[in-house]
C-alpha cells in the first residue's frame, strides 16, 4: 500500500468511526468494517491501519470494537482531510462518506477544539465514562497480552498506562462504574514487593477495602 493509498484509508476509517459516534462510544467491529471494506477487499487489510492508529493514540481497540479518542484521533483525521493525498477513489462516493464530510465541516470547530482538550496541560483527555471504558479495556487487553497475567491485572498498572489522560477522581469513579456493569471485577490480593505508591495507585472501595488487581468478566 503506498503513502498515497495509506492516507486515504486512514482518513476514511477515521471519518467513519467518528460518523458512526466513535468520539463517544464504541462501535461494534462489524458496525465500522461494513462501511470501510468494499467487495474486492479483506478486513485483514486493513489489520497495519489499525495497529497504526492504535500506537499512535487516535484510536482504541477492545475485542468488540473500536472508540475514537477525542483528542489525538481528532487531529489525526482533520489532518487526513486537510491532506493534498486524500481523496475518494473512482466515481461513485458512497452516502455515507458523503454525509459524513457534510457534517464534519457543519461542525469542524466543536470538532477540532475538543481535540485540544488539556488535562493537567497534556493533549488527549478522556473526557467520558465510554471513552474511559474503552481505554481502559484497551489496556487490560495489552497488559494481559497471551494471558501472561493470568487475567489478574495489577490496577495500579492500568492507572499508570493511561496516566494523565484522566484525573485520579474520574478514573477512581468509572473503574467502580465498569464493576457495576459486571465488565470488571475489583479484586483483593497481594501485589509482589508492595509499595506505598503502588497501594495509592491501587483503589479503595469505601467499606470494602483495598483492591489490587482487575479481572475482565464480558
Amino acid at each position: 500500500m503506498t503513502s498515497k493509498n495509506t492516507v486515504q484509508t486512514r482518513t476514511r476509517l477515521l471519518l467513519a468511526l467518528w460518523d458512526l459516534g466513535g468520539t463517544q462510544q464504541e462501535v461494534k467491529k462489524g458496525q465500522l468494517t461494513k462501511r470501510i471494506v468494499s467487495k474486492s477487499q479483506k478486513v485483514a487489510d486493513y489489520q497495519v491501519i489499525f495497529e497504526e492508529l492504535q500506537k499512535q493514540g487516535a484510536i482504541a481497540i477492545s475485542k468488540k470494537g473500536y472508540s475514537l479518542l477525542s483528542g489525538k484521533g481528532l487531529e489525526v483525521l482533520d489532518e487526513g482531510l486537510r491532506s493534498g493525498d486524500f481523496k475518494f477513489e473512482g466515481t461513485i462516493v458512497g452516502t455515507w462518506a458523503a454525509n459524513a464530510l457534510v457534517k464534519w465541516i457543519s461542525q469542524i470547530d466543536v470538532a477540532v477544539t475538543s481535540a485540544d482538550v488539556l488535562v493537567n496541560g497534556k493533549s488527549g483527555a478522556i473526557a467520558s465514562y465510554d471513552e474511559f471504558k474503552s481505554v481502559a479495556l484497551n489496556v487490560y487487553d495489552k497488559l494481559n497480552q497471551n494471558y501472561n497475567l493470568d487475567d489478574l491485572v495489577p490496577i495500579y498498572r492500568i492507572r499508570r498506562e493511561i496516566g494523565d489522560r484522566v484525573s485520579r477522581e474520574d478514573f477512581n469513579e468509572w473503574l467502580l462504574e465498569i464493576q457495576e456493569k459486571d465488565i470488571f471485577q475489583l479484586i483483593a490480593g497481594e501485589i509482589p514487593d508492595l509499595t506505598a505508591d503502588k497501594r495509592e495507585d491501587s483503589i479503595t472501595i469505601p467499606g470494602a477495602g483495598l483492591r489490587s488487581y482487575a479481572k475482565r468478566l464480558s
